[in-house]
């Protein structure tokens, strides 16, 4: 059986811990941060882990795990 090919999209977007959750950086801050305010800003800084249901989905997607 032939090896699974990673999505492009999940290699960049995220990364899977020791204990197999998946973690995500926050959505919203690459550009126009003007229009958000500093409260937002601060609090999306950073990485945050995913849901149960969609880590199923980027697992599938990542046969062999990030590395």
């Amino acid at each position: 059986m032939p090896k699974l090919k990673t999505k492009s999209g999940v290699k960049k977007r995220f990364k899977i811990t020791a204990t197999g959750k998946v973690k995500h950086g926050v959505a919203g801050k690459r550009h126009r941060l003007m229009s958000h305010n500093a409260k937002y800003i601060r609090q999306n800084r950073g990485t945050t882990v995913l849901a149960e249901a969609d880590a199923k989905t980027v697992k599938k997607w990542a046969p062999y795990g990030l590395d």
